[in-house]
């Protein structure tokens, strides 16, 4: 059940300071997102491959191909 007498716009107007902080609460974080995957990018390795590989049924190395 909903409430008979429902305002929508003096409701939105008494809580307008805690939707501002969860507008901002949301915009940092979208920010810290954002510089995380470009920090993530820009510190990535491309793959190398090695000399030596490990042979999966004896355990020992082999030369790399």
């Amino acid at each position: 059940m909903s409430a008979p007498n429902t305002n929508v716009e003096k409701q939105e107007e008494k809580h307008k300071p805690s939707l501002l902080g969860i507008k901002g609460a949301i915009g940092f974080v979208a920010l810290l997102l954002v510089i995380f995957v470009g920090w993530v990018i820009i510190n990535g390795q491309s793959p190398e491959t090695p000399e030596t590989r490990i042979d999966g049924r004896t355990g020992e190395e082999v030369p790399a191909d």
